[in-house]
């Protein structure tokens, strides 16, 4: 299929979606076309006021549209961990998980668990809220779970040795590692679904370079630099919306399956309409991603029990 836009997303009703980051960017993209086509959307935001803007931003569109929040700081594993039983508690089914939320080569910082910003965001948290929700998306017949990614993570590598970036930082190298650690995240997780027969399917996605306000979470000297650049950049990017377009396929076309990659089909898969697209060798390391897997179990405390062979 070539040419995929939203007017091939199917009808959502009956289906709940929880997206994270969901306040902003391609995150409140995708939930408001999910939401436009019926789906019970659920926003899973750190900051309560702009998950409520953008709840309104949604309603205004489609004021009958079921859209719900959710308390969410990807940061901090006592809010994932309250953040999933409050789901578990609201909601019977679970159809699909868009891990979206993220952060972009910020400056050093490490969060309240001790871990450093970009991996416990961008991977650890959603690692974390996946494991706590999968027994309800393995309860949900044919549920995902799309993980976005980024044209990022070919320029990372998992360095098992300094995950924590305690001995170096580069602020773009660990953020190439934790978009890396998403999709070798997936790679893992279908593998694991497949071992126990689950209908459930693990996709992951990228934006392209989308013209978002995660530029804004950059600091530093690079941060500076893409602010004054940004202008230009809108030439080789493409909007929130168009952004989120692989995101929506991944989450929603019938005939995707479990361990794909979806993207842009441009130039460097900068822009475009989203398509079947492939990642580095790296993201295909079987090994890598077992072992990313049980060091993830180790630092969130978060086993995925539900995907253990009975």
């Amino acid at each position: 299929m070539t040419g995929w836009t939203e007017a091939l997303i199917p009808d959502q009703t009956g289906r709940v979606v929880l997206v994270t980051g969901a306040n902003s960017g391609i995150g409140l993209e995708a939930a408001r076309m999910l939401a436009e086509r019926n789906a019970a959307v659920v926003l899973a935001c750190r900051t309560r006021a702009k998950a409520d803007a953008a709840r309104r931003s949604i309603l205004a569109d489609a004021p009958t549209a079921d859209v719900s929040l959710v308390d969410l700081d990807l940061s901090s594993l006592a809010s994932i961990g309250g953040a999933a039983g409050e789901c578990r508690e609201r909601f019977g089914r679970l159809d699909l998980l868009v891990n979206n939320a993220g952060v972009m080569a910020t400056p050093y910082q490490r969060t309240i668990d001790g871990f450093e910003l970009q991996f416990a965001t961008n991977h650890l948290g959603h690692f974390a809220l996946t494991g706590h929700l999968m027994p309800l998306l393995l309860a949900t017949p044919a549920s995902r779970v799309v993980t976005v990614s980024s044209l990022a993570h070919r320029m990372g590598r998992i360095d098992f040795d300094d995950l924590q970036s305690e001995r170096r930082y580069r602020a773009w190298g660990a953020y190439g590692q934790s978009k890396l650690a998403n999709l070798l995240f997936t790679l893992e997780l279908q593998r694991r679904l497949d071992a126990i027969g689950a209908d459930t399917i693990a996709v992951a996605a990228h934006p392209g370079i989308s013209d978002t306000n995660l530029v804004g979470s950059t600091g530093g000297i690079a941060g500076r630099l893409m602010s004054l650049t940004r202008p230009f950049a809108k030439v080789f990017s493409q909007n929130a919306h168009a952004g989120s377009l692989p995101t929506l396929r991944a989450a929603t076309d019938p005939d995707v399956r479990g361990g794909e990659y979806y993207g842009p089909d441009g130039f460097l898969e900068q822009r475009g309409t989203p398509t079947l697209v492939e990642t580095t060798s790296a993201a295909k390391d079987a090994a890598v991603a077992e072992r990313l897997w049980q060091v993830s179990i180790e630092l969130t405390g978060v086993a995925f029990t539900a995907l253990d062979p009975v």
